[in-house]
């Protein structure tokens, strides 16, 4: 029996999944989170897929452990605990593309990317659906330089770790960014505060009604006498 699972690395816990399906084949379920613990401890923070391969005559186990999602590697590279909610015009991060080549080449057996170009442009893409900038620019543009052939010799050479110049250049420019993305979603805020608060003072400031106003009786005009009580007037 094999059972498929995705867990935190080194903090899996008891849950009605593992119970259902391990529980019945009289599997000792603490025995095999602690296996489990152990054996994904180096994926700390991520969510790591593991195979559990039983067998039920024996009750005795195997554990296989993959590598995590590209997302999910890309996110512990910046310390990110989620990807932006709005990808192509807030950004989360800025990383290397030295970086993006460690990924590429950790994911290229699971990806049958043909090469590590087309590994590395797999992963490029998912910094865009993550909202993360890469040497900052944006995926596109990045994309766009892996095919002009721009970043041949860091492919080649497969460069994964970026200068201390290039990283600090990096982290400057994310921080110009953030900075003005912080601004834009306070101001965005406060005119969305101050419609609120116009929506709520125009409610109750409106007018009385057309009918309040006729019963007013200071709002009543007064009414003409009749033609024929005019003619008599006139002739008197």
């Amino acid at each position: 029996m094999k059972v498929k699972l995705i867990v935190e690395g080194g903090a899996m816990k008891p849950g009605p999944t593992v119970a259902q399906q391990l529980g019945p084949a009289g599997i000792n379920l603490g025995k095999l989170i602690s296996d489990v613990n152990a054996a994904t401890a180096g994926f700390k923070g991520m969510n790591v897929p593991v195979e559990i391969d039983v067998d039920t005559k024996t009750k005795e186990y195997s554990i296989k452990v993959f590598s995590p999602s590209i997302a999910e590697l890309i996110k512990k590279e910046l310390k990110l605990e989620k990807g932006s909610g709005a990808p192509g015009s807030v950004f989360v991060g800025n990383i290397a593309i030295e970086r993006l080549i460690e990924i590429a080449q950790t994911k290229m057996p699971d990806l049958l990317a043909k090469d590590l170009k087309t590994s590395l442009k797999l992963v490029v893409g998912t910094c865009g659906s993550l909202g993360i900038l890469i040497d900052n620019k944006s995926h596109k543009e990045i994309e766009k330089d892996i095919e002009a052939g721009k970043y041949d010799k860091e492919i080649k050479g497969k460069i994964t770790t970026p200068s201390p110049e290039k990283k600090k250049e990096l982290e400057q420019f994310f921080a110009v960014i953030k900075e003005k993305q912080e601004k834009l979603a306070k101001a965005a805020a406060e005119a969305k505060a101050a419609e609120e608060a116009a929506k709520v003072a125009a409610s109750t400031s409106a007018p009385a009604t057309p009918q309040a106003q006729a019963s007013s009786p200071s709002q009543v005009a007064p009414q003409a006498a009749p033609a024929k009580e005019q003619k008599k007037e006139k002739k008197k």
